[in-house]
């Protein structure tokens, strides 16, 4: 067996890609498509990494021979710490639509990519995507985008974090078609400074149509102890959808 084949047996008993080693080593994907086929060869540092990684001799890696043990001598003990740091990574066998079920790939240091249907990474995309930066159907983590999101700051359809982006938006600064949070703004706003282009409820509260709030500002305002039934037709009568004027009475504490 020569080199080539030893790298990549060494390769798929690890479960890699082609792409994947060259990131671990530190390389484009091309140059470990090159060692595999024979038409080139890594260099020292590169054979020391995979070497390192797959835990083999260099003596194995290139010529498949173990080195000869030589006649036991003095033992020079050096000790050199270096932490990497860790890092944990698992691949579901079973995929669907060319995903693994589950993929996780965390670690203490640096950037890891997980994908798949559930996705748990520094960086993770899936239907599932639970990460430091996620995008996914579902998604949470610090930075995420999707269709349904909690995160730090988040972006999506429906998104809930600190910093939010969506057609629905919550969080402390809140910006979509339907907005709620400590800021927010949008067609429709509830908050405690709540800035809209129709309806706003909240403290503090701004909108060209209607505004409800202890400090209101708008064609039509009212304080927020107005009854349920007048805030409920003021909003019919700014042809507020229902859906959004259920949520935007319990904003105002009528429900």
């Amino acid at each position: 067996m020569n080199f080539e084949m030893r790298l990549y047996e060494l390769r798929k008993k690890a479960g890699l890609s082609q792409e994947e080693l060259a990131n671990l080593v530190g390389v484009s994907r091309q140059a470990v498509q090159k060692w595999e086929a024979g038409t080139s060869r890594p260099d020292l540092d590169n054979l020391t990494a995979l070497t390192g990684y797959f835990n083999v001799t260099l003596d194995w890696l290139i010529t498949g021979r173990e080195p000869e043990l030589s006649q036991p001598g003095p033992v020079v003990v050096e000790n050199h710490y270096h932490y990497e740091g860790w890092r944990y990574e698992y691949k579901s066998k079973r995929t669907l639509w060319g995903l693994p079920l589950v993929h996780i790939n965390l670690s203490q240091r640096g950037l890891t990519w997980a994908r798949g249907i559930v996705a748990i990474g520094n960086v993770a995309t899936g239907v599932i995507a639970i990460g430091c930066f996620a995008a996914g159907v579902l998604s949470l983590g610090a930075v995420c985008l999707g269709l349904l999101v909690l995160a730090g700051m988040a972006m999506g359809l429906v998104a809930l974090g600190g910093i939010s982006l969506g057609f629905i938006a919550a969080g402390g600064c809140a910006l979509g078609y339907l907005a709620i949070g400590g800021s927010a703004v949008g067609v429709y706003a509830a908050g405690g400074a709540a800035v809209a282009s129709k309806v706003a409820v909240g403290a503090s509260a701004s909108a060209e149509l209607l505004a409800v709030g202890r400090d209101a500002a708008g064609a039509v305002t009212m304080g927020l102890d107005a009854s349920k039934e007048a805030v409920a037709q003021a909003m019919l009568q700014a042809d507020v959808p229902r859906w959004v004027r259920g949520i935007l009475l319990f904003c105002s504490g009528k429900y």
